[in-house]
């Protein structure tokens, strides 16, 4: 058995592994990759309102739930922006790239040196960039959607809600 506080295979642990040999390995079967990481994982939905609350405590939690996943949303919006600038900003320098001689020296900027690299390089990089920036958009844009179905149904219980308690 590990100590707890030392294995590499629990969540919080920061330290290097002092396991005995009946310790499963660390993050066994994921290579190179660090205690800490997770994957997000597909988004699940949160959990449906028990039927035991009372009016006053359903009313408040959908009302929570409808602030929270309009905060999501939110943030989907800023997220979409960035990755569009960021897609902008490849075109424009691989436009700008494409433009000059073949034998122009171009550097790229890696932490805090350049390297030489040639031009071709240089396009695949930014067309590559292009690409991702593309993918995650639809994947923000396919969650952002989720989220506001989610906020209008969701609105409509809120509102159903309410027309109840108008009708008693």
């Amino acid at each position: 058995m590990c100590a707890p506080s030392l294995c590499p295979t629990l969540p919080l642990c920061v330290l290097p592994t002092v396991c005995v040999p009946s310790c499963p390995p660390p993050c066994a079967g994921v290579a190179g990759r660090s205690p800490r990481a997770r994957s997000p994982g597909p988004v699940v939905p949160p959990p449906v309102l028990s039927p035991a609350l009372s009016p006053g405590q359903a009313f408040a939690e959908l009302q929570a739930k409808v602030m929270d996943t309009q905060q999501k949303v939110k943030l989907a919006d800023l997220q979409i922006e960035q990755l569009t600038k960021t897609k902008k900003h490849a075109h424009l320098t691989d436009t700008e790239v494409m433009m000059l001689v073949d034998e122009t020296r171009m550097y790229e900027g890696v932490g805090r040196m350049f390297i030489l690299q040639p031009k071709g390089v240089i396009h695949n990089q930014l067309l590559e960039k292009q690409r991702i920036a593309e993918e995650k958009i639809k994947e923000l844009e396919q969650k952002k959607s989720y989220l506001e179905r989610s906020v209008k149904e969701a609105e409509d219980n809120i509102r159903e809600m309410l027309m109840a308690r108008r009708a008693q």
